[in-house]
């Protein structure tokens, strides 16, 4: 195949999906997981409230194994959230949620991105947390030829479990890659150049998360206050990196 997908000699990079994750990840020193609806937002608000967080990708029977293996709670379904489980992907229940020290969040884009990069540095990031994000990559010397980071928009599913590239996570990962060209200058891949314009000429981002398909989808079956918190452009300053199989706050 070549290795023509790996965007070389360009210390930004930018692709969709755990597949786009794994070829960029051979080629790069660290991975920026957007999955703006929901499960980086989520990251960010469980971090926050300092809690370590073990993506997980399988939303099955595996998932309770796996989180009595790590001494966590597991994070169940949006509609399955309730006073015996009150964790779940939703941002804005875990942020009414009681504190737990540790949670599995199991997620079938989000972590399975997080898992597809290899010995990479992972960092999950959103619009939430995207300047602070840009911030300490650049601080830690990512987004150049020579030390190069691939951020990953999530995307969603189709019904055959094909890709859908999601506005949202275009947006996610062209805040990431605008904040992080005010560091790293001309460094940008092509694809990586895209994205940050596509974020710089969206007049209204907020709106367009919401009035997107997956905006519209949470909307609908009654979870608006998720799309709200996911659109807190750069309200949050936690940068959740993945140490030992868990997403904690960068120092």
């Amino acid at each position: 195949m070549g290795d023509w997908y790996l965007q070389t000699g360009h210390g930004v990079r930018f692709e969709w999906g755990p597949e786009g994750a794994e070829r960029l990840a051979t080629g790069v020193d660290c991975v920026v997981v957007v999955d703006v609806l929901s499960f980086t937002t989520s990251v960010t608000v469980a971090v926050e409230a300092g809690t370590r967080v073990f993506p997980y990708r399988w939303r099955d029977a595996t998932a309770a194994a796996f989180a009595e293996r790590n001494g966590a709670d597991l994070a169940v379904g949006r509609r399955e959230a309730g006073p015996s489980s009150p964790w779940s992907l939703s941002p804005a229940a875990l942020r009414g949620a009681p504190f737990t020290p540790r949670l599995v969040l199991p997620s079938p884009n989000g972590s399975a991105i997080s898992a597809s990069a290899g010995e990479a540095v992972v960092v999950a990031g959103a619009l939430r947390n995207a300047k602070a994000v840009a911030d300490w990559l650049a601080r830690q010397g990512y987004g150049t030829p020579e030390r190069p980071v691939a951020v990953i928009a999530s995307g969603e599913r189709w019904p055959d479990g094909s890709l859908r590239p999601a506005v949202e996570d275009l947006l996610g990962a062209g805040a990431v890659v605008a904040a992080l060209q005010e560091h790293v200058g001309d460094a940008l891949s092509p694809e990586a150049s895209v994205v940050a314009a596509a974020f710089r000429s969206t007049p209204d981002v907020v709106a367009a998360v919401s009035a997107g398909s997956s905006g519209r989808e949470l909307v609908a079956y009654g979870f608006a206050q998720d799309v709200a918190v996911a659109t807190e452009v750069d309200g949050c300053a936690v940068v959740p990196v993945l140490v030992e199989g868990a997403f904690t706050a960068a120092g």
